[in-house]
């Protein structure tokens, strides 16, 4: 039987609980300061109209009445779902690409890993300010490339069917990251079951199906849940490098609520932006996990 909790505590425990509580209360200060608080605060405002001067005025369910009928809401509520559509399952393959390379018995394997990690380590908004050269119309690198092949060019950030689809492709450069997470997945698994698989006839694309790929599914749920978290988050591509357009196609749902709360000087709408994003963040999250059940192993059967 557990045994119960008690409340009298001895001098010693006393002492070690309060020499405990010492020892993080710098955590537990700024978890309050800048977490507890600010969600709070965020909240309260979502129900108020506020400019960031002044006090908030409570106006109710205001804010989320005229969200329903923003346009630019479901607008850039549609860009970021189609965009995290794109982005999470293209870095979720292109991560596991080059973990497969990073793990290949090659005696130069070490200098490899460092260039296909080292886009990954670079900030945001320097790759996003070299991929506006890359995808320049005129003289970029890419539309060279397709002339060179004997394709058309391509007006990369200035065409609404493909702007969307230029800042995934600059999402997959930090696909090395989450490689390294799967090259830790990759030497986990046992090669006695690569040795047996291969003593039964089984080629290397079998091998993948059937060993790689089912024990790999707990990494590759990890970097979809991130994918996810970070894809709904978009921001600092569109605000550099296309400022929301052409003609609002990549008007991001992140980019559009800092528009609201510092721009526009909505706070109150913004914030009401800010939990309609947690829950559908929250939503998402969720039936992830729930579909995650059907192909997700956890250990070797």
């Amino acid at each position: 039987m557990a045994k119960r909790f008690r409340l009298n505590l001895s001098r010693k425990e006393r002492r070690n609980l309060l020499l405990g509580l010492a020892f993080i209360s710098p955590w537990i200060f700024g978890f309050l300061a800048f977490m507890v608080y600010p969600i709070y605060v965020s909240l309260r405002l979502s129900f108020s109209r506020y400019s960031g001067f002044g006090e908030p005025i409570w106006i109710g369910l205001e804010n989320y009445r005229t969200l329903l009928g923003d346009g630019l809401f479901w607008q850039s509520l549609y860009n970021t779902l189609y965009y995290t559509a794109l982005a999470v399952p293209m870095g979720v393959v292109a991560s596991m690409i080059i973990a497969l390379a990073m793990n290949q018995p090659v005696r130069e394997v070490s200098i490899y890993r460092t260039i296909l990690y080292l886009p990954s380590v670079l900030p945001i908004f320097a790759l996003a300010f070299i991929f506006v050269w890359l995808m320049n119309p005129r003289y970029g690198l890419l539309n060279f490339i397709l002339v060179q092949l004997g394709l058309p060019s391509i007006n990369w950030l200035g065409d609404p069917a493909w702007a969307k689809f230029s800042i995934v492709l600059l999402a997959q450069l930090g696909a090395g990251q989450v490689a390294l997470i799967y090259l830790a997945g990759l030497r986990a698994i046992p090669r006695d079951l690569y040795d047996a698989a291969k003593l039964d006839g089984a080629g290397v694309w079998r091998q993948f199906w059937h060993i790689t790929l089912p024990l790999m599914t707990p990494v590759i749920l990890y970097s979809v849940i991130l994918g996810l978290t970070l894809g709904l988050q978009v921001f600092v591509q569109a605000y550099i490098m296309t400022e929301g357009g052409p003609n609002n196609s990549t008007l991001f749902y992140v980019y559009y609520l800092y528009q609201n709360g510092f721009q526009y000087s909505q706070m109150g709408y913004a914030s009401a932006m800010a939990w309609v994003l947690f829950v559908i963040s929250l939503i998402l999250a969720m039936l992830v996990f729930r579909w995650s059940r059907r192909w997700v192993h956890y250990e070797l059967s």
